[in-house]
Formats: structure tokens, sequence, C-alpha cells
């Protein structure tokens, strides 16, 4: 009880320090770990298996988006029961989410298996491409369970006041996953199967390591009888907050799928690496940035369901100023050290040649992103799902997808147009956003 009533006591800026910094740690060394698992396939099996690994992510990230769908919805409730002091609805809450994830998981595991190769071939992957593909989705359905139990109790545990535990689950994951790689794509010979496998088995011990802290008897939120039960009211309203990040990352896939498709269609297999190189460097920094996001969340949610609203406004704007710092390192290395990141995943000389440009073109919109990233953040948080919803979609479906086919036909090189689709659809949804915080300052209690 200490832990969580500190959120509407302690300073702001402490509170988003101590919440925030262990989910950056966490998200970061996740991020890492991508960054690793790419090196070691682009080494270890090539640029066409580092391409069907790009190809590969949409999927994976429609698989996460339902995870999202349940663990950021729960994890925002669980914050605002919390602030209300309804410790036997934030109890259920836990339960609910173990329930829903297991279900969820289960059919978006059996869908993916019956038709994984036209959803592959759907994203973009080619008959070079298709088969590691394939062989590195294949595995990482089969333990999409654990994936999304993984996700969500690390949600609800930075809502329960146990942000450095939730950390501590990550960081776990990712040094079972970083030893496991090379053993099993060089040692065992595995290629993209062992990464794949070693993703899914650090996911299992991590899982088990979560499991401990909900298990303990002392804890205000744990496992005790009579929380297992679906809820209907918790299940309707964890499912509308948590639409916001499910639909982002639906329309996040989409609008991989459609660059990829228009990358193989004017560029060929190697753009589409190349934009996997990108998107690994972008994918760090936003990471950072969810982490920052996922700090905030339990902060903004408790006070607001407490009723003090200064403090949420406090933490919306700490965020968006460390948020626009964090955008402003990606900004620095994808102008001014290009090559030099690009060589970190392949010493192909074709792939290095052909993502210098892009590099530039994607990264030339950075500062603005972190601002639309805790906008939409702060709605879901206040469990305000109307607004978080549009924000979440503003970028992606309002901008991007048209933008990523209608361009290529108006520039003399086609390919230019797809990358100059990202940055302009950037600019677009940061004046939507500042448009839609301006006219909800009432609401927000910002007047």
């Amino acid at each position: 009880m200490t832990r969580t009533s500190e959120l509407g006591t302690a300073p702001v800026h402490q509170l988003l320090f101590k919440y925030a910094l262990p989910a950056i740690i966490a998200m970061t060394a996740s991020s890492l770990y991508n960054i690793v698992d790419s090196i070691y396939i682009g080494h270890g099996c090539g640029a066409l298996a580092l391409g069907a690994l790009t190809v590969a992510k949409p999927f994976m990230d429609i698989c996460a988006a339902f995870g999202s769908l349940v663990g950021v919805g729960a994890s925002s409730i669980l914050a605002i029961y919390l602030g209300e002091r309804d410790y036997d609805r934030a109890n259920k809450v836990l339960g609910n989410v173990i329930v829903m994830n297991i279900l969820l998981s289960t059919l978006v595991m059996v869908v993916g298996l019956i038709w994984l190769n036209p959803i592959l071939m759907a994203f973009g992957a080619s008959q070079d491409t298709l088969g590691f593909a394939h062989d590195y989705m294949e595995i990482i359905l089969f333990g999409n369970i654990l994936t999304h139990i993984y996700f969500g109790l690390n949600a609800m545990l930075r809502s329960a006041g146990h942000p450095r535990f939730s950390m501590t689950a990550t960081i776990v994951a990712v040094t079972v996953n970083i030893i496991l790689d090379p053993i099993f794509i060089f040692g065992l010979d595995m290629g993209v199967r062992g990464a794949a496998l070693a993703t899914v088995i650090s996911q299992a011990v991590a899982v088990v390591w979560q499991l401990t802290k909900f298990m303990d008897k002392n804890e205000l939120v744990r496992f005790h009888r009579g929380i297992w039960r679906l809820d209907k009211g918790i299940t309707r309203r964890a499912l509308t907050i948590g639409m916001s990040p499910f639909l982002y990352n639906i329309a996040h896939c989409f609008v991989v799928i459609i660059i990829n498709n228009q990358l193989k269609r004017f560029g060929g297999d190697m753009a589409i690496a190349s934009y996997g190189v990108i998107n690994r460097l972008t994918f760090v920094f936003a990471m950072i940035i969810m982490g920052l996001n996922q700090g905030m969340q339990p902060i903004a949610g408790y006070n607001y369901g407490a009723k003090k609203y200064d403090r949420t406004i406090r933490s919306f704007y700490l965020a968006c100023f460390y948020a626009t710092g964090i955008m402003g390192i990606v900004f620095i290395l994808g102008e001014c050290f290009p090559q030099t990141v690009t060589k970190m995943f392949t010493h192909d000389s074709v792939l290095l040649a052909q993502s210098i440009k892009p590099m530039r073109i994607i990264c030339s919109t950075m500062l603005i992103i972190g601002f639309q990233m805790v906008t939409g953040n702060l709605f879901t948080s206040i469990g305000k799902a109307g607004k978080a919803i549009f924000l979440s979609l503003t970028r992606q479906v309002l901008y991007l997808i048209p933008l990523a086919l209608w361009l290529p036909t108006i520039f003399n090189n086609p390919v230019d147009g797809v990358w100059w689709s990202i940055p302009i659809s950037d600019t677009l949804s940061a004046v939507t956003a500042v448009i839609i915080l301006l006219t909800s300052r009432r609401n927000l209690h910002m007047e």
C-alpha cells in the first residue's frame, strides 16, 4: 500500500525518475537484444536473412498488439483502481490479465500457424526470403502464449509499484537471450530458428521470475482465489483502454507491410533490408520513450483517479521534455553517422550504399516524434480511450499509408517517395497531437 500511495504524494520528478528509469533500462535492454539478434542473424545467416527478419517483424508486432490490448489497458485501470483504493477490483484485474492473455494468444498462434506462408508473402516476403521468415516465425508463434503473459505481467508489475522488479524481469530475458543466441545460431548451426528459440526460452525464464512476485502473500496485488473469473466490467474497460496501443500496433504492422511491398516493388530485397537497418536504430530509441511512457503511466493514472490533476499534467510535461531529448540523439546519429550505424549490422557493400540516404530522410523529423508518443500515452493513462485511439491512428492510417502509396507516383525515383512518406507523416501527426491537446485543455484540467 505504501508503494502505491507514494504515487500521489512524492514529488513528480522523483517519481518519474523512479518509475521511468527501470522501465527505460528494461526497454533499452530489450531493444539492444533486438539489435544483437539482428547482428547475429546478419553476420551468421546473411543479408537475405536480415531482410526476412524485417518481413517477419510486422507479424511479430501483430502478435504483440494483442498482448498490448490486454496488458496496457489492464495496467492503466489497475493504477486507477489503486488511486481510488479499490483493492478488491485491483486484484481481479491481475487474474483477468492472465486469462485474457491465454485466450487471445492461443487464438493468434493457431491462426498464424495455419496461414503462415500466405501471411509472410503478403507482408513482403520473396521466394528468397520466405524460407528464413517461415523458420523464424514458426517457433515464435509456438511461444506466443509466453510472450503475451510476459508483457502483460510486466505492465502489471509497474502499476503495482514494482518498476525495478519489472526491469529485472526484462533484463533476465535479455541476458538469457543474448547468451543463447550465439549458442543456437553458431554453435548448434540452427540459423534463424536458433534465434527464435532463444527468444522463446528467455521469455519463459522471465515469466517464472514474474510469477514469484505475484505469489508473495505480502503483496497488495497478488494471486489468490476468486480473481480468475472474467469480470465483464474489468475486461470491457481494459480492452477499451487497450484498444489505443492495439490499433497503433496493428496500424503500424499494416504500414510496414505496405512499405515493405512498395520497397520490394521499386527497390527489391536490399531496399527492404535497408529499411530493417533503419528500423533497428529508431526502434532502440522508440523503446526508450516507451519505457518513459511506462514510467509516466502509473503516475498519471493514479493521480487522475485521485483527482490530483496538477500532478498528472506535471508528469506529462516532464515526459515530453525528456522524450524530445532522447529523439534528438536519433536525429544526430541518423544525420551524421548513417554509415557507421549500418556497419553494425552488415558489411555487405550494396546494403551499406543503399542505407545512407534513406536513413537521413527518415531521421530528419525525429525531434518531434517524442512529443506525439507521450501525448497519446497521456490519454491512454487517464482512460480517455477515444482520443488515445484517434492519436494512435493518425500517423499510421490517416497520413502514412496514403502517402506511402501516393508519393512514389510523383517522385522521379519512386523509392524516394516511399522514404519521404515517413517524415512527412511524422510532421502531420505531431501537428495533430498539438491540436488535440489544446482542445482538451479543460477536460485535462490544464487551465
